[in-house]
């Protein structure tokens, strides 16, 4: 965690906010990284994002099975699904996500449906 707390230093730093990642592995730290957002122009790119991402670069899977992600501050709902789509282990973070989401925004459902799941079923059934 402490070296998580120096990704969000270096974070404050570059003037984003300040949340630090590190993605450990079997007791090896396998990657770092800190809020970029506002430098990357991207808003994707949070810590655990990006640690996810050089993570999965160095061990060359994106599936990150044992990894264990040490988050300064809780992550918020799209990387806690990031989390889970790389398989991570286990989240340690530090302090609560008090606020969360601050915006919202409005979602139109089941748009051509049987069409959008019959693409789905005949890739995976062509898997199987």
């Amino acid at each position: 965690m402490r070296a998580a707390l120096g990704e969000a230093r270096k974070a404050a730093k570059a003037g984003e906010v300040p949340i630090g990642a590190v993605a450990v592995l079997n007791g090896k730290k396998i990657a770092s990284a800190y809020n970029s957002p506002i430098a990357k122009k991207d808003p994707t790119a949070h810590a655990e994002i990006l640690a996810l991402r050089r993570a999965s670069k160095k061990l060359g899977n994106y599936r990150l099975n044992g990894i264990i992600l040490y988050v300064t501050k809780e992550p918020c709902a799209m990387c806690k699904g990031a989390l889970l789509h790389a398989r991570v282990a286990r989240l340690v973070y530090g302090c609560p996500d008090v606020k969360g989401p601050n915006h919202r925004f409005k979602v139109t459902r089941n748009i051509l449906k049987e069409e959008a799941k019959d693409v789905l079923q005949r890739f995976f059934k062509a898997r199987r």
